[in-house]
């Protein structure tokens, strides 16, 4: 019985990533329920200089033995609720199942509070929180289809289709502009 159990779970492990790669690009993203593993909402881009990625939920990752933090690598995935900081000499680039992607600049956090995306609805939702530093962004399908949502120290804006930047200073002063997209 014990031998099952362990060939049954060297087996899942061995193909739970391969399915979370494929969940992220082909199926909905909605939320996990209680007490389960969380399902990806996202990957990274690119990732350069001191960034840690806090998984506060379930998640199975495959790592190496090295002692210490891991940093984020390419191609690696973000839950909800995950909380993303960058260090003085850090930037990431994040996209997401709907299509959104976010650049953090250094000395920046962003927490992903909610995410919830299915291609054939009408009711998707985001919820990020910037907390510090500088981010631009390009909304994706859940800014059409539903409702995305940004907070600051500032405000909540709600967010349409627009490519926003926003620079969150220590004071914790806001200063957001939009940028211009050209007609394709």
């Amino acid at each position: 019985m014990l031998r099952r159990t362990i060939a049954l779970a060297l087996v899942v492990l061995a193909i739970l990533p391969a399915r979370l790669d494929l969940a992220l690009a082909q199926s909905p993203t909605v939320p996990a329920p209680k007490g389960s593993l969380e399902v990806p909402i996202g990957k990274v881009i690119s990732a350069e200089g001191a960034i840690t990625i806090e998984h506060t939920v379930a998640v199975v990752r495959q790592v190496s033995a090295a002692t210490g933090p891991v940093p984020p690598k390419v191609g690696d995935l973000v839950y909800q609720r995950d909380v993303i900081q960058t260090g003085p000499d850090g930037k990431i680039s994040l996209a997401f199942a709907d299509g959104t992607a976010f650049n953090v600049s250094n000395n920046s956090r962003m927490e992903l509070n909610e995410f919830v995306y299915n291609p054939n609805s009408k009711s998707n939702s985001s919820f990020f929180s910037l907390l510090k530093g500088t981010f631009t962004f390009v909304a994706g399908k859940v800014a059409k289809t539903g409702s995305m949502k940004v907070d600051t120290p500032a405000a909540t804006m709600g967010i349409r289709g627009t490519t926003p930047h926003v620079v969150i200073s220590e004071d914790g002063t806001v200063k957001f502009s939009t940028l211009v997209e050209e007609k394709r």
